[in-house]
């Protein structure tokens, strides 16, 4: 690789602040279920934020093929470096947080995820040579993973503390030499934004050469929005399969943020501790999916290696719906690790592949605005007053089984289509 110096200080960047923002974007759903007991409150708001995404993200999308992406990275650290941590300061002086604040901070981390991923795919795909691309987009999995491994584990920590010495951490028990108090969710953000201007340091010593340096289009926003549509248009195939394949991607989100907490709470009676211990088992499903998927499937063909994938997590899903069992959500929280990530790396590399790069921030914008379309009706699918009676939520992960079904089904129509 031609850029190595600039890929490990985009990977580093992104363990600095993927530790925090994991941390702190496990905390807030749970601080709504066990702290202020308002999750209808928390699941409308993830419904609104999540509409306003819709806009912002198309929006995205042509900032990333407009301008430096290595600017657009220093610019948004800046701004929710300054926004979370002016949250932090304040709820440190009166030792309190309304709720409107918590979820601004969880708003604003959701739209920094908008423009922040699809802008370091871009950047990846830059700075990276066509046959190192596979590898890159597997590395970045792993290292993403690892540090929601550590994220995890800190939430673990910081959710709950110790109870007499005590740490229960992925269902297993530690005895420590001293107790840890859990902390608020003010001092979690004031973590949170010390990393995004930590962030900002690194990206100022990033230099590198672009491998790819197509023509930037510079015309309206319309014009260059036009021009992202018009291509996948012109290729249905890249289309449909970038769209289909983005369903476990959805669900997962909907998942993480609505189903998760309350399934925690209400189905599996557990704490804290269990709820980001999920978070663990999903990374290392995650990072082992990294280091050997594309050993394992780089030899059959994409559709097919993402039906199997989708296939195996249909089975965690429906396990997870009907038995009540700790070791089956770690488990099925493994297997989507392995699952997601699996899709993830396939459908990256497959893009790269096929779309060039100065308009993979628009496509890519295509993609995700028609993805929170689908993680809308969901979440609002989920807001239904059934899935909070009892333990009702865990029909939601049957709701996910459907959609890994019907998912299959088109990309098993395009690969019988492309052997014809």
């Amino acid at each position: 690789m031609k850029n190595k110096q600039a890929i490990y200080l985009l990977f580093l960047s992104n363990i600095i602040s993927g530790l925090a923002q994991g941390i702190s974007m496990i905390a807030i759903p749970w601080y709504f279920i066990e702290i202020v007991d308002n999750a209808e409150f928390f699941a409308l708001s993830y419904l609104v934020i999540t509409i306003a995404t819709l806009f912002w993200g198309i929006y995205a999308g042509t900032i990333i093929d407009r301008y430096s992406r290595k600017k657009i990275f220093i610019f948004t650290n800046i701004v929710c470096g300054l926004f979370i941590g002016s949250v932090a300061v304040y709820g440190s002086y009166h030792s309190y947080l309304s709720e409107f604040l918590v979820v601004s901070v969880f708003a604003i981390t959701i739209f920094n995820y908008n423009i922040h991923y699809p802008n370091l795919y871009a950047f990846g795909q830059e700075i990276t040579e066509q046959n190192n691309y596979g590898k890159l987009n597997s590395y970045i999995e792993v290292q993403g993973q690892t540090t929601s491994v550590l994220a995890g584990a800190f939430a673990a920590i910081l959710l709950t503390g110790t109870t007499n010495y005590n740490l229960e951490v992925a269902g297993f028990n530690f005895v420590l030499p001293f107790n840890i108090e859990k902390w608020q969710i003010y001092d979690i953000f004031l973590l949170d934004a010390c990393t995004y201007l930590a962030v900002i340091g690194i990206f100022s010593f990033i230099k590198y050469t672009p491998i790819n340096n197509e023509k930037v289009h510079m015309g309206s926003l319309f014009m260059r929005l036009k021009l992202g549509f018009n291509y996948l248009i012109e290729n249905p195939r890249i289309f449909i399969f970038g769209l289909v394949s983005y369903m476990l991607f959805a669900f997962t989100l909907v998942e993480l943020h609505v189903i998760l907490p309350s399934y925690v709470h209400d189905f599996l009676l557990a704490s804290g501790n269990v709820y980001a211990s999920a978070e663990i088992y999903y990374s290392i499903g995650a990072i082992f999916s990294g280091l050997l998927v594309l050993r394992f499937l780089k030899s059959y063909n994409t559709y097919v290696s993402v039906v199997v994938l989708m296939f195996l997590v249909s089975l965690a899903f429906f396990a997870m719906t009907f038995l009540k069992y700790l070791w089956v959500f770690f488990i099925g929280s493994l297997l989507l690790g392995i699952t997601n990530a699996g899709v993830r790396i396939l459908r990256t590399t497959y893009l790269f592949n096929h779309i060039p790069n100065n308009l993979i921030g628009r496509a890519t914008s295509v993609f995700s605005s028609l993805n929170i379309i689908v993680r809308i009706s969901l979440i609002a699918l989920l807001s239904l007053p059934f899935f909070n009676l009892d333990d009702n939520i865990r029909w939601g992960y049957l709701i996910g089984v459907f959609l890994m079904i019907i998912s299959s089904f088109i990309l098993l129509v395009l690969f019988f289509k492309e052997k014809k």
